[in-house]
């Protein structure tokens, strides 16, 4: 192992560890290392910050300012339910999820239909892919950032190789088509800030570049899309539906087709906006004469 890896034998190890705890201990250790970390997040809280301020400028300060503390408690959270996503035992995860739906996709892949399972950045996706698989009985397909971090990166894609097998590259559109056109389940979200393919369009009222792609890659992969969505509920479990397509999606007009998935998008962050990725930059793009908002 190169030098510069060996900090991962301790990490695997402690991630295994957390991964292995029972929910209530992993949650109550998510809150405090949110505290411990705190002073480290400021970057992140700041980014979180502006998007509240932007999506909820009807509420009070002390109400954004909690919106935005207890999504950064979340954001910490999801990292340890990241661990649990790729690393827990099937013991470990037996009860922990309410799934609603699910004949949808099964219907979908019993016609030999790949599926576009279009969610959102949310705190717990991966254990909520995680869940959906082993309730499905086969793997799931994500597709993610790569790390800048050749280490980092190389740990990351053996784990999550380990329980959603090879993973797709955001921007490796073959790779996605040509497991859609397998028949293969796939996750995929869009609201992030795209620079390419993008229209501006309502989130939260605010003006969002969002991809225009995604009628174009079900159409292409000869697959249908169903929207997946998550939430952590108080007693800690998770509960997931998956939903049938949007009805009139896709419409024949891209612009309106990202429309209708910011709509749904917000409908439901707004069900536990606490839980959504409010430390990403997601209004870093402005149309043409708006200024920077971070």
């Amino acid at each position: 192992m190169p030098a510069r890896c060996l900090f991962l034998p301790p990490l695997d190890w402690a991630a295994r560890g957390v991964a292995r705890l029972p929910q209530p201990a992993l949650l109550a250790l998510g809150r405090m290392l949110s505290w411990l970390l705190w002073p480290l997040l400021a970057s992140r809280r700041r980014i979180a910050r502006i998007n509240v301020g932007l999506c909820f400028p009807q509420a009070d300060a002390a109400t954004q300012r909690r919106l935005c503390r207890d999504s950064i408690t979340n954001t910490v959270i999801g990292a340890l339910e990241l661990m649990r996503a790729w690393f827990a035992p099937k013991r470990t995860l037996a009860g922990l999820a309410q799934i609603e739906g699910l004949e949808h996709l099964r219907e979908a892949l019993a016609r030999g239909q790949g599926v576009l399972l279009m969610c959102g950045h949310f705190t717990h996706t991966e254990l909520a892919v995680r869940l959906l698989s082993e309730a499905l009985g086969r793997e799931v397909r994500v597709v993610v950032r790569r790390h800048n971090n050749p280490c980092l990166e190389a740990w990351f894609d053996r784990a999550r190789a380990a329980v959603y097998g090879p993973t797709i590259g955001k921007k490796d559109v073959r790779a996605l088509l040509r497991n859609l056109m397998d028949g293969q389940p796939v996750v995929y979200s869009a609201d992030q800030n795209f620079t390419y393919q993008n229209a501006f369009v309502p989130f939260f009222g605010v003006p969002a570049a969002t991809l225009t792609a995604t009628p174009d890659l079900v159409q292409r992969g000869r697959a249908v899309l169903l929207p997946f969505w998550y939430r952590r509920e108080a007693d800690g479990r998770y509960r997931i539906r998956i939903e049938p397509t949007w009805p009139g999606w896709p419409s024949g007009d891209p612009v309106r087709d990202a429309a209708r998935y910011m709509a749904e998008l917000e409908t439901v962050v707004r069900e536990c906006p606490e839980q959504y990725l409010w430390a990403h930059r997601r209004f870093k793009t402005r149309p043409p004469g708006e200024a920077p908002v971070y």
